[in-house]
């Protein structure tokens, strides 16, 4: 009997099987390896600290630039602020009414110096207002005016008080004492000139204590004791990017 003869299988004689299976053992090696990636993160990190550092050192920058500049002024002009002192307080009022009320009227003057010489002020109107023991005595104002360079100014003012409340301090000191006590108040608003440079408008307080009435009540005018009146100037000037 013959032996009988099988036919080769397909799949080891057919090639696109063959292929498959040549082409599957390089994946299979290459899956073992890591796939590198790229890490794009990194770069932006690097580049923010980058950006960073810049604006860092450009806000230093200007600091220092400010600073230099400041001081350059400072040396070039030398800005020191406007002093005022009470030269004359004049009582020649002050009368208590039978409601228990004040009538007065102060004749003041005043000095305002300049110690600059390269710089002026210029001045608004300026309220005045008397007061003692906190009670507002009289009201009044000085016109506008110019304090040139290396100048003083006289200035003089008529402060008037009508029905002001007569407080029990005020009538404690006048029957204890035989005197007030004084304080002036003085606001406007000034700007100043440096050379062909202006400052936007500031506004200036001064305060003066110190000033003693004796006995101001009467028709006769009475001047006030002015001892140790110190005046204290608050002011401060923008000009640019510089505060004085």
């Amino acid at each position: 009997m013959a032996d009988k003869i099988f036919p080769a299988s397909k799949s080891a004689t057919n090639p696109s099987v063959a292929a498959a299976a040549a082409a599957a053992k390089p994946q299979i090696y290459n899956a073992a390896r890591p796939v590198y990636r790229s890490h794009p993160h990194r770069n932006r990190r690097s580049c923010y600290c980058y950006c960073c550092l810049w604006i860092i050192f450009i806000i230093m920058l200007l600091i220092v630039i400010s600073a230099i500049a400041a001081a350059v002024v400072f040396l070039l002009y030398r800005p020191h602020r406007p002093s005022f002192s009470v030269s004359n307080l004049q009582i020649s009022q002050f009368n208590l009414t039978s409601s228990n009320q004040l009538n007065t009227r102060f004749n003041l003057t005043l000095a305002a110096s300049n110690p600059n010489n390269k710089m002026t002020f210029y001045y608004d109107p300026v309220s005045v207002s008397v007061n003692s023991n906190g009670v507002d005595v009289g009201d009044g104002s000085i016109p506008a005016f110019v304090a040139a360079k290396k100048s003083t100014k006289t200035l003089k003012a008529v402060v008037r008080g009508e029905n002001v409340d007569y407080k029990s301090d005020l009538k404690s000191d006048l029957k204890e004492k035989k005197s007030l006590l004084l304080k002036i108040e003085m606001n406007a608003k000034v700007k100043v000139k440096i050379g062909r440079c202006e400052s936007k408008k500031a506004h200036v307080r001064v305060v003066c204590d110190g000033i003693k009435a004796v006995d101001p009540r009467g028709e006769s005018a009475t001047a006030a004791v002015i001892k140790n009146s110190k005046c204290k100037v608050d002011l401060r000037i923008k000009i640019w990017k510089w505060t004085i």
